[in-house]
């Protein structure tokens, strides 16, 4: 049995944040009941190509072990059937813009009434203050969050992250706060109310880059693929590809030397320990430069690999997915779907006991369970 398997979590969430918080949930063997807009579902599901099935890779990527239901929250009697399940979970979890939720009568303090354990977690784009009221997107908290300002090259362009990593890091901040949440309500009975909201979520994981500027005062700025405070640790040419060097201690800086035949360097004054090395940063990336380029990428990654250092090549999607860790991790499962049929997708990365945590459901079609859950659904809520 896993362990969240006894939770029943409403999903009033939409586009990434909250959707991938409860995936998390639902990978954990919560029974997550995703609430959609009728005729049109989650915006995700529109935001293509790519498309399989009639559904977009995007909505694919974030909406497994959810069963879909579609309600129209101004129609009285689509509301009243999603208060009646709000009155039986365990967690509820909605990304509306603030206001919104008094408007249709599904806020905190109403869900309540019907339900005093409800653990209640709303995902704002900005908390209490002056922009509370504001609409955000992960692209835009990017920008004002400051990501942007440290990511990309010190001669380029301010650079977003690949992926929309601060709508992932928001839910992962939610899922954490949900389960302490329900830890809270096993000594106390009573529910609480959460907002995890995405522009202090943001500034939250700027980590040492905020911290090192709230103590100096000074931006540093964009530091491309090297790192402001550890040297070597940043990309370099070897002769085919890319390769990245991530040395964190000065026994792994004199096994690199040594491994690239310049074992002298490591007795050099100016590289001898880490802040030495950071402050001749430009003589130590020349130097380090003009050995990786003469050899092919898998010769470095062999020889400092075995010389204990960590290194590893600087892959495109394409080389991730036949890496060969990543073929015999597990981490990769085969499901069926209703419109795609087999479909490959990237699973959860927790291992309980030594398992992968299993796919128990793929990403619903829009509205698949609305008869489903309007005969056979959750009796009680949970004490």
């Amino acid at each position: 049995m896993l362990p969240l398997s006894d939770l029943k979590v409403l999903d009033l969430s939409r586009v990434l944040a909250g959707p991938f918080a409860t995936m998390l949930l639902g990978d954990l063997g919560a029974d997550i009941i995703k609430v959609e807009q009728p005729g049109r579902g989650d915006d995700t599901r529109h935001w293509g190509p790519p498309f399989a099935g009639g559904e977009s890779a995007y909505f694919l990527a974030i909406n497994r072990n959810k069963r879909s239901i579609t309600a129209d929250l101004k129609h009285p009697p689509d509301l009243e059937r999603v208060l009646e399940l709000a009155s039986k979970a365990d967690i509820l979890i909605e990304n509306f813009r603030r206001g919104t939720q008094q408007t249709l009568g599904i806020d905190y303090k109403s869900i309540r009434s019907r339900n005093p354990h409800i653990i209640y977690c709303s995902i704002s784009s900005f908390g209490p203050g002056k922009d509370e009221n504001q609409p955000g997107y992960d692209f835009l908290i990017q920008a004002r969050g400051g990501v942007m300002g440290i990511t990309g090259h010190a001669n380029g362009e301010p650079t977003k992250v690949g992926v929309a990593v601060v709508d992932m890091i928001c839910g992962l901040y939610a899922a954490n706060a949900i389960l302490a949440g329900l830890q809270a309500r096993a000594k106390t009975g009573h529910g609480c109310h959460i907002e995890v909201p995405l522009f202090e979520s943001q500034v939250s994981w700027l980590t040492n880059r905020a911290q090192g500027f709230l103590i100096s005062g000074h931006d540093i700025g964009r530091f491309g693929n090297a790192h402001p405070s550890i040297m070597p640790y940043e990309t370099f040419h070897a002769a085919d590809k890319m390769i990245a060097v991530a040395v964190g201690n000065d026994s792994q800086f004199r096994a690199l030397c040594k491994a690239i035949g310049r074992e002298p360097v490591a007795n050099d004054n100016r590289f001898a320990n880490n802040p030495a090395r950071v402050a001749n940063r430009v003589e130590l990336g020349k130097l380090l430069s003009e050995e990786f380029v003469k050899k092919p990428a898998q010769h470095w990654i062999a020889s400092l690999q075995a010389a204990g250092v960590p290194c590893g090549p600087v892959n495109s999607l394409a080389d991730v997915f036949v890496d060969p860790h990543l073929r015999s991790s597990g981490l990769l499962q085969k499901i069926h779907h209703p419109t795609v049929g087999t479909l490959e997708t990237v699973g959860s990365p927790i291992l309980m006991d030594g398992a992968r945590l299993p796919i128990r459901l793929p990403p619903p079609l829009l509205g698949q369970h609305n008869e489903e859950v309007a005969t056979s659904e959750w009796d009680e809520p949970q004490k």
